[in-house]
């Protein structure tokens, strides 16, 4: 009996996807539970498991784009298993080695040659035979030039990220404020606190938990900010459900972390280091990424000094955080070399106004110049 193998739902919005990779070959015999493929779509990775043992049978080829519901392969299982195929092979061959061994026969003695009584005059004293000019054929065969160009379509996430981005950025009045932050007291905080934190709460205390707090801080401070414009109508969120966009091999996603206005720096973190974890290993899923009101995306990690980001639509801000760099800056009159980054929020201009995009990065920057009003737990 055959069974299809189906491309499965993912997703109420989502009709199809692409076959990325089998992780079976054909005619390889799959148990229950054993991965079979890897499915792109325009949000997700999903991996898709055998339903039912058997010998799989492929019918689409990877890189095919696929309607959910569709048939891709087929799995036979009224096909024997490895083991009992393998054990009736071994059978097979122990007979027929047998048999062989029954006619073989000792080998033939190899006659004794006599030495000749004269022997021939050594190859030095020889005259050294003439080379032959090569052939054609023994000639190198010139290697043809690799292709100067590739080309491959565009996987789904690919396609959604730059519908995404080119939808920003012609539906927005997109403008960006930049400011700068001295991270000396995070930098020191971290450092002072980090042997204790870490025993406490099994996880290191990084970076973003802080900027996730001093965000919460500065949209609670400039609420337009976290409000988003729908038809004729301004909808103002109450809510701090902010996305932390993460580069990943396929593209780049933007999983949500849920009420950051409840959770500690440990939490925070917690919730950072499981996404990055998901992200790793393909497997945020759909629900991850949906309903944010604001996105944090961090260029630094990459050794972005100054950068523009762009709006996650239908999100009237991002912040950019980028690189620290030790410059010289002017403290109490003095010239002083300290850690500092530029900061940059993209905004739409629509709904927000200048005066409050500065006032918001301002709020960013009291608070992580000033970390202890953060609360650590």
């Amino acid at each position: 009996m055959s069974v299809p193998v189906l491309v499965p739902a993912v997703g109420e919005s989502i009709s199809s996807g692409v076959l990325s990779a089998w992780h079976k070959k054909d005619g390889d015999h799959v148990a229950v539970g054993d991965l079979l493929f890897t499915l792109d779509t325009d949000k997700v990775s999903s991996e898709v498991t055998a339903l039912e043992a058997g010998v799989l049978k492929i019918t689409v080829t990877e890189g095919t784009e696929v309607p959910i519901g569709s048939a891709v392969g087929e799995i036979d299982t009224a096909a024997a298993a490895p083991a009992a195929a393998e054990k009736l092979e071994a059978g097979s061959s122990k007979s027929g080695k047998d048999k062989a061994e029954t006619k073989k026969s000792a080998p033939a003695p190899t006659p004794e040659v006599p030495a000749p009584k004269n022997p021939p005059a050594s190859s030095s004293n020889l005259p050294a035979p003439t080379s032959a000019p090569a052939t054609s054929s023994q000639l190198p065969t010139p290697t043809r030039p690799e292709g100067r160009v590739s080309r491959r379509r565009l996987t789904p996430l690919r396609r959604k990220i730059a519908m995404q981005l080119v939808n920003a950025q012609q539906t927005a009045a997109i403008l960006t404020t930049f400011n700068e932050v001295d991270m000396s007291a995070v930098m020191s905080l971290r450092k002072e606190v980090q042997e204790g934190f870490q025993a406490k709460h099994g996880v290191k205390l990084g970076f973003m938990s802080f900027f996730l707090k001093a965000t919460v801080e500065a949209l609670k401070a400039v609420p337009q900010i976290n409000a988003q414009l729908e038809g004729d109508e301004l909808i103002e969120n109450h809510y701090y459900d902010i996305g932390v966009a993460v580069g990943t091999e396929k593209g780049l996603v933007v999983p949500v972390i849920r009420g950051c206005e409840t959770l500690s720096l440990a939490g925070l973190e917690k919730e950072l280091l499981g996404y990055a974890v998901k992200a790793r290993e393909g497997k945020i899923g759909l629900s991850d990424l949906q309903g944010g009101c604001f996105t944090i995306s961090n260029g630094g990690v990459y050794g972005s000094l100054l950068s523009t980001p762009i709006l996650n639509p239908p999100q009237s801000g991002i912040l950019g955080m980028h690189k620290i760099q030790e410059r010289p800056v002017a403290v109490n009159g003095k010239v002083e070399i300290r850690p500092m980054m530029y900061l940059a929020l993209s905004y739409d201009h629509r709904v927000v106004d200048g005066k409050e995009a500065v006032t918001f990065l301002i709020k960013i920057k009291e608070a992580l110049e000033n970390p202890v009003r953060l609360f650590l737990d």
